[in-house]
């Protein structure tokens, strides 16, 4: 990491002159501001625009060093800076918070400042106990490693809530109803709870405060930890159990639980319009990711500057249920142009907009409303120009969802993303929520680290019921392909290769044409994440597939109800890179489907995902082989041919060779779905290998399996020498997992599994 940030400064070091450096004649054209001056002793600055009105010059530091000014404009012919620059700008050493404010103990080594990578260790005086960190290293963002170290007796109600660095800590008792207050030492700004009470329970009130300089910030790492864990307590499905070693609350919540998210995102012009497309997009990434969780929130989207531009409000949506696509069409409209030449800063009236709707909300319906979780996330550097101070506006809000009652504080989160270089630390301070173990305010170098830490949001998750769920377009591929199992039995002199499905922690769905008789579990071999080993316990075949059935017809290899199951010894750790795919008529499929349990069937499953004549799917080729890679050599195209187009499909079986039959009915029953030939596009068609493997469907942003590649009516790829184009008559057929017999063998095994995570198939297959 270290290195890649020299790299950077170096680039940039090479970069920047020629743009700090531009001719003489520009800024005399633009009517601009002046070149001299503008140097930053042991670094270089930036320029959004050149030297003409209304650019932004930015100072830049070499790693472990910041700016003593952070960014001046160029305004009507004049450089103006926040900061008032009495001296050359220079790059400073960056330094932790005073860890010496430490009591009850040694603090070693002793040193007027402690700057980045310094370490200090700490102890207790006899009869006090030792928590937190030991050792602790200053961090290049201005904070120290680990947690408050804290020497306590343990003689009062509530434990010694500690002193961080660059703290004042007044109060020495811990009783209940003790407050202790904090302050920081100057210039520092306090961030968290200044004033800390001593509750029932032997818990303090608000948040451990920190003491943040004007260079300090959150890494991504931090803010992941922080802001996923408080927000998912929000999301989650499946009942959370209680665990007081983590950070965060957990709240189990159903599908039916009322979720109203609020967000509001700065336009103003001290945003800067990259700063304000940066957020816009991580808005766009934090609702997408969101929409990965069975519950399925309302929205109020608005943009603000002078006045407010309402994106999508509360009541808009509850009764238009307007598609993400659609929210983001909405969002694309409003640019950074559109505020005109309202351009002040009105955070009063961002939150202002937000406590209207709430009274709208709870006017229609006080009973829901109570009920309702609301979220607001304010994207914004906190410099207010204009409408009045926002913490009054802000404890409106708090004192209208809680009603003077303590026990619903939980049921309203205020978080706020810090925009920009220039953040205004000590007023957002204020409109955030302050409880135990929690953050709500994020300070990031850059936003668009925010983005990536959504990654992360589900990653820990061990939930079946967040099905197919993939990450497109990353690096590890394998994140792309979560479910996907490559099978290998061994038997002498050969052995044979499928794929598969990972469709419960403990389940894999094939084919059951991948075995033979006599076949035993030591000799499958089963591929899933790389050094993962996994052992199988038992595969099951359809009871109902005979491959011998119908030979007296004339059809020597018959393949209906040609799915088995694999069950391993042991559930699976589920991860962003090991996660099932869906499968239909469960309610996880329905949960992800954004139904409701009143509107999910299987019909409805069957109507949203194959209800087209020709409808769009993809399977997976096998793994790549080289460096034991997990993901497959090639993501295959095809549609599955209904309606009009089904009949052509179907009589294609007819020219297999292991058929001598005239009706290829016989052969390709309404338990195959068929893919293949070349109207009216030209498909991708299955390889020798590739036989059980998933045919699946992407349906709002979710991958859900509808058919196990079962048989094909000729070898293409051998033909064609690796290429998996189709031929006008070569078709493949895959067993629907709609067929209500298909569904009765996966229901029967899976819904009672006692390894893993079993899966709850909605009731009556086709109600």
């Amino acid at each position: 990491m270290e290195y890649k940030q020299q790299l950077i400064w170096i680039m940039l070091a090479m970069i920047c002159p020629i743009i700090a450096g531009a001719p003489p004649f520009l800024s005399k054209r633009d009517n601009s501001c002046p070149q001299e001056n503008l140097n930053i002793t042991g670094g270089i600055f930036v320029l959004s625009k050149g030297y003409s009105h209304g650019s932004l010059l930015r100072y830049i530091c070499p790693s472990g060093y910041y700016p003593s000014v952070q960014s001046s404009r160029c305004q009507y012919g004049l450089w103006t800076s926040k900061t008032k620059i009495r001296k050359t700008p220079e790059c400073k050493k960056i330094t932790c918070p005073n860890p010496r404010v430490f009591e009850n103990g040694e603090v070693i080594p002793y040193k007027p400042k402690y700057y980045v990578n310094d370490t200090t260790s700490y102890s207790c005086h006899s009869d006090y106990k030792f928590r937190g960190s030991a050792v602790r290293v200053c961090k290049p963002n201005g904070k120290w490693s680990g947690t408050t170290p804290i020497c306590g007796c343990d003689s009062d109600y509530c434990p010694d809530p500690g002193v961080p660095p660059g703290t004042i800590r007044t109060g020495i008792v811990f009783n209940k109803g003790n407050k202790v207050t904090y302050r920081c030492e100057s210039p520092l700004t306090l961030i968290g709870s200044k004033v800390r009470v001593c509750q029932d329970g032997g818990q303090w009130s608000g948040t451990e405060p920190q003491c943040y300089a004007d260079f300090t910030y959150d890494t991504p790492e931090e803010a992941s930890a922080a802001f996923s864990s408080s927000l998912k307590s929000s999301l989650a499905l499946a009942e959370l159990h209680e665990n007081k070693e983590q950070q965060g609350k957990k709240i189990t919540m159903n599908q039916d639980t009322q979720l109203n998210i609020y967000i509001a995102v700065d336009a103003s012009d001290s945003i800067e319009m990259m700063d304000f497309e940066n957020a816009r997009t991580t808005v766009k990434m934090l609702v997408e990711k969101i929409s990965y969780y069975p519950v399925a929130p309302n929205y109020e989207i608005l943009m603000f500057a002078t006045d407010v531009a309402p994106i999508i409000r509360i009541n808009i949506f509850k009764m238009q249920k307007p598609s993400l696509e659609d929210i983001f069409k909405n969002m694309d409209y409003f640019t950074y142009e559109s505020r005109g030449e309202k351009t002040g800063t009105n955070i009063a009236k961002a939150y202002s907009t937000i406590l209207e709707s709430m009274y709208i909300e709870k006017n229609f319906n006080a009973t829901a409303f109570n009920e309702t979780q609301h979220i607001i996330i304010l994207f914004t550097d906190g410099h207010a120009n204009m409408g009045g101070n926002p913490k009054y506006k802000v404890d409106q809000i708090k004192r209208f969802v809680m009603q003077n009652d303590p026990k619903r504080e939980e049921k309203l989160d205020l978080y706020v993303f810090g925009v920009g270089d220039d953040v205004y630390k000590e007023y957002i301070n204020d409109l955030v929520s302050q409880r135990d173990r929690e953050k709500h305010f994020f300070k990031l170098q850059d936003l668009t680290e925010v983005q990536n830490m959504f990654d992360d949001m589900i990653d820990e998750s061990t939930s079946v019921g967040l099905c197919g769920i993939v990450w497109e377009g990353l690096e590890n591929k394998r994140r792309a392909f979560p479910w996907l199992a490559q099978i290998n039995i061994v038997r002498p002199p050969k052995g044979s290769n499928c794929m598969g499905s990972l469709v419960t922690s403990s389940y894999i769905l094939t084919a059951a044409s991948c075995f033979r008789e006599g076949d035993t579990t030591n000799r499958i071999r089963v591929k899933l994440e790389k050094d993962l080993v996994v052992k199988v316990k038992r595969y099951i075949i359809h009871p109902e597939y005979n491959v011998t059935a119908k030979k007296h017809m004339g059809i020597d290899e018959y393949y209906e109800f040609d799915v088995a199951l694999i069950q391993l010894e042991k559930a699976v750790p589920i991860s962003s890179s090991l996660r099932p795919i869906c499968i239909p008529c469960t309610k996880e499929t329905n949960a992800a489907l954004k139904l409701s349990d009143s509107e999910g069937s299987c019909r409805k499953h069957e109507e949203m995902l194959l209800s087209k004549e020709l409808v769009e799917a993809s399977f997976t080729s096998e793994m790549e082989k080289e460096n034991d890679k997990r993901y497959p050599k090639a993501v295959k195209n095809i549609k599955f041919k209904l309606g009009k187009y089904r009949d052509a499909c179907v009589e294609d079986a007819a020219k297999a060779k292991e058929i001598k039959v005239k009706n290829a009915r016989e052969a390709v029953t309404d338990n195959f779905l068929c893919s293949g030939g070349t109207e009216p596009t030209t498909d991708d068609v299955s390889c020798k290998g590739e036989t059980g493997g998933a045919s699946y469907v992407n349906k709002k942003g979710r991958v859900i399996q509808v058919g196990v590649i079962s048989w094909g009516s000729k070898d293409v790829c051998k033909e064609k020498r690796g290429k998996f184009t189709s031929d006008a008559d070569s078709r493949d057929y895959h067993s629907n997992l709609f067929s209500a017999r298909i569904q009765s063998f996966l229901k029967e095994h899976i819904e009672n599994d006692r390894i893993g995570n079993p899966l709850t198939f909605l009731y009556g297959l086709f109600d």
